[in-house]
């Protein structure tokens, strides 16, 4: 007979509570009580085929929807498997629920299966962390941790569930007494007693109904006098610059009122992260290109949930004359290798509504504005020139520009790769916001078929692409079977160089060696076949057009689809390795 009333069951409820709608998992012994009680809630239950992806597809549907996305594995690998994409959430920010498996409470350190202490592995990398003793406590800790998560910075949580806490108290006291055996004699009686006891213990209390906290902890607010003096600063510029970065997103349900506050305060704006998009595709304001130059020349800089860390050059790139601004939920970002003119330990969304709700006046900067527009147009127009440029095979640039113009309003965009991807950054543009996925700071690898699997399940009547390099499309190609068997119609594209050309670029010219770089033109789209899904491929500049549309209409008949595009090398974007 299957378990009821199970601790499971218990943790679903606490899921369902903070409005989790997918678990995402692999399967395993350890945890299968939690998979069965999320179904049984309605919950959906996703299984994929790598549990760093589990936490990818979690750390996608926190992402688009400001709630903590959850991802359910077993222990000892189960959970090792994990480590990079929850730091990747660690530095990203973003809110995500891993729920552990652990051999019995009693066995711990006995040379029990996939036993090692997970708590001392996974801290580091966490907000929070805690092991769970009683089934009584299944549902406090886990309520707790999920609004740790969302709470202030958000961030990765863990919370460790023995298996003798998730099955019915029937089946864990016969496990128990199979345990003790029919010994006889005083040993065997102390045994039997002492386990009797100790299952005693586990259940003690479990009757009791569990209060569960508020949904979601509100977000930080500004101080008034600090945005009283950011807005007497803003009037006071004449070439103000505004950064906007992905932790400005966090209050999902704002993004309309934060697209309203920019353009109301009229500043010339760069995006990043999740950031891009926030503005649609070609709104006046924003820009993508020269940033640098724009931040040379600036008088003022707004930084909105922006560090000053290797992607602005550690805060050099902001000149020491010009007023610096930001804002950020974080203390240590806050000051991240610049200490800015005015910090504002806060929301950055709920900065810039308040600051366009209190600024002075309305300056004239038209000129400014106008001077970036031009060189903004200029550098489409090389970028225009570059593209035509034959090389081997399709020039990545001509097939990023393609794709850019075929993307409908409703798409969403997953990056993961080095050269291709990052050329695709400057190209192809976000339709609107929330539809751009980057793996952030951490700049993983590996990203690209969690996040798509994620963000199709929260947007399923997006068109979702995956940019791929080839080398990073090898991690994650393998979800294409999640796709078909999941009916999520993801659009992939392999940017084919048989090259880590990220690395190639620079190792070559300075070392003057090709060492681990290369890779072969592989067969990906026959992989994906043999998934199930649908493969294309180009190898020729005039099939781009084609083969892109017969993806977009494999998509919208329900098939997942990777296009292996053979491309040729470019200096588009030689020199700009970061460390």
């Amino acid at each position: 007979m299957p378990d009821e009333g199970h601790g499971g069951d218990r943790i679903a409820r606490v899921l369902r509570h903070h409005g989790v709608e997918q678990l995402f998992t692999l399967c395993g012994g350890h945890i299968s009580p939690i998979l069965v009680g999320a179904k049984a809630l309605g919950l959906r239950v996703v299984d994929v085929r790598h549990e760093a992806d589990a936490v990818f597809a979690a750390d996608a549907a926190a992402r688009l929807t400001g709630r903590p996305g959850a991802a359910a594995v077993t222990a000892g690998p189960g959970l090792t498997n994990t480590i990079t994409a929850v730091k990747n959430a660690q530095l990203a920010q973003s809110p995500v629920l891993v729920l552990g498996g652990a051999t019995g409470t009693i066995l711990k350190g006995r040379g029990s299966l996939q036993d090692i202490d997970q708590l001392a592995l996974i801290e580091p990398h966490v907000k929070w962390a805690a092991t769970v003793r009683r089934v009584r406590d299944l549902e406090p800790i886990v309520d707790e941790a999920l609004y740790r998560s969302a709470a202030g910075v958000p961030g990765p949580v863990f919370v460790e569930c023995p298996v003798d806490l998730l099955y019915a108290e029937p089946t864990v006291r016969e496990l128990y007494a199979s345990m003790a055996g029919k010994g006889k004699g005083l040993a065997g009686r102390a045994a039997t007693w002492y386990l009797k006891r100790h299952v005693g213990g586990l259940f003690r209390g479990a009757g009791r109904s569990a209060s569960l906290s508020e949904v979601a902890p509100p977000p930080m607010e500004p101080a008034a006098g600090a945005v009283a003096k950011a807005a007497r600063l803003l009037a006071r510029s004449e070439r103000p610059v505004l950064l906007i970065g992905s932790q400005a997103l966090l209050e999902v349900g704002a993004v309309a009122d934060l697209v309203r506050a920019v353009e109301r305060l009229g500043v010339p704006t760069y995006l990043s992260g999740m950031a891009r998009g926030l503005l649609g595709a070609g709104h006046e304001l924003w820009l993508r290109h020269n940033r640098g130059k724009a931040l040379k020349e600036a008088d003022l800089v707004i930084q909105a949930g922006v560090p000053s860390d290797f992607r602005l050059g550690y805060g050099r790139q902001v000149p020491r004359g010009a007023t610096l601004i930001a804002a950020n939920r974080s203390e240590a970002d806050l000051e991240l290798n610049r200490r800015p003119t005015l910090g504002a330990l806060a929301d950055a969304s709920r900065f810039l509504r308040a600051l366009a709700e209190r600024q002075v006046g309305e300056r004239d900067r038209a000129e400014w504005l106008g001077r970036l527009r031009e060189r903004e147009e200029e550098r489409e127009a090389r970028i225009a020139e570059q593209a035509s440029v034959e090389t081997e095979h399709v020039n990545p640039l001509h097939l990023c520009r393609e794709i850019d113009s075929i993307l409908p309003d409703d798409s969403v965009l997953v990056a993961d790769g080095g050269d291709f991807v990052a050329t695709a950054s400057y190209i192809v543009r976000p339709r609107r916001p929330l539809s751009w996925l980057d793996p952030g700071a951490f700049g993983t690898l590996g990203v690209g078929g969690g996040f798509a699997l994620g963000a199709k399940l929260r947007r399923p009547g997006a068109e979702v692409w995956i940019f791929y390099g080839d080398g990073s499309a090898a991690y994650s190609v393998a979800e294409f079977d999640t796709f078909v068997r999941h009916d999520l119609p993801v659009i992939a594209v392999v940017g084919n160089d048989a090259s880590w050309a990220q690395i190639a670029r620079d190792q070559v010219e300075f070392l003057k060696d090709d060492v681990g770089t290369v890779l072969r033109r592989s067969d990906y789209h026959r992989v994906a076949e043999g998934y199930g899904g649908v493969g294309l491929v180009i190898e020729r500049p005039e099939q781009v057009a084609g083969v892109l549309r017969q993806a977009q209409a494999a998509a919208a008949d329900g098939r997942p689809v990777l296009i292996n595009a053979w491309i040729g090398k470019t200096d588009f974007r030689k020199g700009s390795i970061s460390m």
